[in-house]
């Protein structure tokens, strides 16, 4: 029987709006939102839960019993479920940590706030089920709280880690993979071999300093100082402080940067994914990596950090596939290596109906299910 949900989402934007559609587009259950616009994250920590709580009873005042609420980690749960005692006293809680702030990546030399990642620990305390969108940031979380507790002068709960860590659970995200599917031969995938255009290198990642663009733009300049061929493609969501990096690059690669810039629509998105032959990850942090989920299923082979949440998406008998390049790399110089022996030639990619097999497991028609058992099953207690 389909639960009635009440989601919570302060931050209706990006990567969170496009979870929380596609969830509520896919479910069995039947759901209500209830979400505010994505600017101001820290007022959203601090102040939305007002808002959310008013929003959320009028809904109730129209007749709507949830059997769970569904809320992620930029709501101020506890906040929220005092404000709202009266109606939602006994329905239970799913949080979703997308991230949290005990461990997001800050650029250098800016301290951490700890006001917010204390909202994210009282939420998990409030919480009856804290799900993560990775194994990685699971065991990132857990080792941080600790330290985190122990910043204060007395009363630190850390016996409420233990209390945290039973309630929680990991569930990748979903994705809308088979919306690619449409776009898939728009580009011909180009022959590997010798006569090959250059092969295209493609960067799909927010342009911010965690996804460290000045590593890339490091080994690409280092290909190319070794006379090996290549084209970019620049994609991914740009912010008003971009790295100066992409600036560099464009300077330098302007005549075989076949696109520059964020993609405005997902047809022209999929299409650029579809375009290319690698895709390489230098982050330094990663709760998840749906950019580079996403260029893998369209087609393209990927280099990425063996570590971060990396390894578990990758399946081990990829690691070292015979007769194609490795997917996972150890450090800068092991990537140079198995990027200079991908573009001459000597390793290929791997074939894409292999990477298309890679995150499909993750498209929504499919792994909703989980999602869907996880609150049918907070639900009923």
């Amino acid at each position: 029987m389909p639960m009635k949900v009440l989601a919570l989402e302060p931050w209706y934007g990006g990567s969170h709006r496009n979870f929380l559609d596609l969830l509520v587009r896919n479910s069995r259950h039947e759901f209500r939102t209830v979400t505010m616009a994505a600017r101001f994250w820290k007022w959203r920590m601090h102040g939305g839960a007002v808002t959310m709580a008013r929003k959320a009873g009028t809904l109730f005042e129209e007749g709507e019993r949830p059997d769970v609420i569904f809320a992620t980690d930029m709501v101020n749960l506890p906040a929220f479920l005092a404000l709202t005692r009266d109606r939602f006293v006994d329905v239970p809680v799913v949080l979703y940590m997308h991230e949290n702030q005990l461990t997001y990546p800050l650029p250098e030399g800016r301290p951490r706030d700890h006001t917010y990642a204390y909202i994210n620990y009282l939420s998990a305390l409030a919480a009856d089920r804290l799900v993560f969108n990775s194994r990685f940031h699971y065991e990132e979380f857990m080792e941080a709280l600790p330290a985190l507790l122990r910043q204060f002068p007395d009363y630190t709960h850390l016996h409420t880690v233990q209390k945290i860590r039973a309630k929680s659970s990991v569930l990748h995200l979903g994705m809308d993979l088979r919306g690619h599917d449409e776009y898939a031969s728009a580009y011909a995938a180009h022959p590997w071999g010798p006569g090959m255009p250059p092969p295209i290198v493609l960067w799909n990642q927010r342009w911010e300093h965690d996804k460290n663009p000045a590593g890339f733009f490091r080994l690409m300049n280092r290909l190319d100082d070794a006379g090996l061929p290549f084209r970019l493609i620049l994609a991914g969501e740009r912010f008003n402080e971009q790295p100066d990096e992409f600036d560099r690059a464009f300077e330098r690669y302007a005549s075989r940067i076949l696109h520059y810039g964020y993609a405005e629509d997902f047809a022209e998105y999929s299409k650029l994914l579809h375009r290319s032959d690698l895709v390489v990850s230098t982050a330094k942090h990663e709760f998840f990596g749906i950019s580079i989920m996403e260029a893998i299923y369209c087609g393209c082979h990927p280099l990425l950090p063996n570590r971060l949440s990396y390894p578990e998406l990758v399946p081990d008998s990829l690691h070292s596939p015979l007769l194609h390049a490795p997917v996972l790399y150890e450090d800068d110089d092991d990537l140079f290596r198995i990027m200079s022996s991908i573009l001459k030639g000597e390793e290929r990619p791997l074939p894409v109906s292999t990477l298309r097999g890679i995150p499909e497991h993750l498209d929504w028609r499919k792994h909703v299910t989980h999602y869907d058992d996880l609150i049918e099953e907070t639900g009923k207690g």
